[in-house]
């Protein structure tokens, strides 16, 4: 599975800082530390502080660039700060994120073809997130269309169910697990899946244990990818785990260790 690290993100103290002063290398620690953690992937959100937004965009991508080479998640509501990441990442980039809204899509779908790059496509559209599995997979198929009209592969979308905090909605994650388990049966090839995970959890007392729970239980529904804290290491322990016990790795009594070497 494809850990998307979440930490370079502006919203964060330490990050927002160093944008304020400019200082790359608390960005560069960032970055090396979340990929020697696991991440195969990094997001990368400017936050809500910058004065600029696309400069500050592509100096982030830029400066983690220098020291990892891994994809960047390029996550911004401005468009023009999407394209300013994707050039600093120089198309070896992941999109965060559009709706199934036409206006979202008429924008950020070129782009990702333009730059042949993946995009995470939100089960969301003009009337907020589907209630159930069946309302997710009416808008993940209009994703999927929607991809195929723009050149992009099917396989390049990753399509994001949408957990929601289980405190406020507690029948949102079983919908959520049925979705991604359909998700597969979309296209062929298949578009692949998706979570923030760490949504779960907002708001509720034992966060961690929520959301290690449940990154198994989507695991086992076959999920690709997850936008999470690649520090927990007992989190990434436990996706190794179900990973072996869904006889994705070759088991050893030093899984863990062999895992991460």
């Amino acid at each position: 599975m494809l850990v998307i690290a979440e930490r370079i993100n502006g919203m964060f103290k330490e990050v927002g800082q160093a944008i304020a002063d400019h200082d790359e290398s608390v960005i560069q620690d960032l970055a090396r530390r979340q990929v020697e953690a696991g991440a195969g992937a990094l997001d990368i959100n400017v936050g809500p502080t910058a004065e600029d937004v696309v400069g500050t965009m592509a100096w982030l991508v830029e400066s983690a660039r220098q020291v990892v080479d891994v994809p960047m998640c390029v996550d911004s509501a401005k468009p023009e700060a999407v394209r300013a990441g994707l050039e600093a990442a120089e198309g070896h980039a992941i999109i965060n994120s559009t709706t199934a809204e036409p206006e979202k899509m008429d924008v950020l779908l070129p782009l990702a073809a333009e730059y042949n790059c993946s995009i995470i496509g939100l089960t969301l559209d003009a009337n907020g997130v589907p209630r159930d599995a069946d309302g997710r997979m009416e808008v993940a198929l209009a994703l999927v269309a929607a991809c195929m009209e723009a050149g992009i592969p099917t396989d390049n979308l990753y399509i994001d169910p949408v957990i929601l905090p289980v405190n406020a909605l507690p029948q949102v994650p079983g919908e959520v697990l049925k979705a991604l388990g359909m998700c597969h049966a979309l296209a062929d090839p298949p578009p692949q899946t998706v979570l923030g995970l760490s949504n779960i959890s907002q708001g509720a007392v034992y966060r961690q244990i929520l959301n290690r729970t449940f990154l198994v239980m989507a695991i086992a529904q076959g999920l690709d990818a997850a936008i999470m804290d690649a520090f927990d290491e007992e989190m990434l322990d436990a996706m190794i785990t179900a990973e072996l016990l869904l006889n994705q790795h070759v088991y050893c009594d030093d899984f863990l260790k062999a895992y991460r070497a």
